[in-house]
This record gives structure tokens, sequence and C-alpha cells, in this order.
């Protein structure tokens, strides 16, 4: 089960991280009109690479919290051309953003929905 699990995370991994991106940057285009509101985004490679290492930090008590939940290390935005109100959301980028994580989205969930194919197929022996 675990060469499974394995085979899938990936992927499954890169959705998710994808999926979090998409709402930060939502969040963005529909603050592009509050004064002060820093736009925020995730850096997409080093938030995959850290999830696939995983954690190194053991928990000794049920409450704690999961190390290898979501890291999610959010950063701001540098604007190309400031604001007088201080928000640093630039429409226009984060559209651009936003259009081309949507399609890295739907690209990745083809990639995992090929492994279920392929792994359904070895499963039935065709």
């Amino acid at each position: 089960m675990n060469a499974l699990r394995q085979y899938l995370d990936f992927q499954a991994s890169a959705l998710d991280i994808r999926e979090r991106r998409n709402t930060l940057l939502g969040s963005n285009i529909a603050n592009a009109g509050t004064p002060g509101y820093k736009a925020r985004d995730i850096d997409f490679e080093s938030e995959l690479e850290a999830q696939i290492q995983g954690s190194s930090i053991k928990t000794t008590n049920k409450v704690h919290l999961d190390p290898d939940g979501p890291s999610e290390r959010v950063l701001f935005r540098d604007p190309l051309n400031p604001s007088v109100d201080g928000n640093t959301v630039e429409l226009s980028v984060e559209q651009m953003e936003f259009s081309e994580n949507t399609v890295r989205y739907a690209t990745s969930l083809t990639f995992l929905n090929n492994r279920i194919t392929g792994l359904m197929s070895a499963i039935r022996g065709e």
C-alpha cells in the first residue's frame, strides 16, 4: 500500500498546492480595490519540495498539530507599479498568474488521472 501512495503522492501534492495557490490568487483579485491590501502568493516549487520531503518533526501527544500538514509559506508580491493607497495588487499580473495556475492545475489533474487509469488497467490485467 505504501508503494501505491508513493506512486500517486507527487501529483496529489501538486494538486493540493495549486488549489491553495488559486485561493490566494483569487483573494488578491477580489481585493484589488481594497486600500492597503498586500498581494500574497505561494512559491510552488519550494512548497512542493517541502511537502514531498515531509517533516522530520515527530509529535509526542495526540493534541499536537500535524507536522506534515500544509506548511504554506505565504509570500507577499512586490508590485511593478506601486499604488498610492498602499494596495500591491496588480490586476493584470494576478489574472495572468491565476490563469497559468489553473492550466497547471488541470495538467496535474490529467497526469493523476492517467496514473490512476494505468493502475486500474494493471489491476484488471489489460
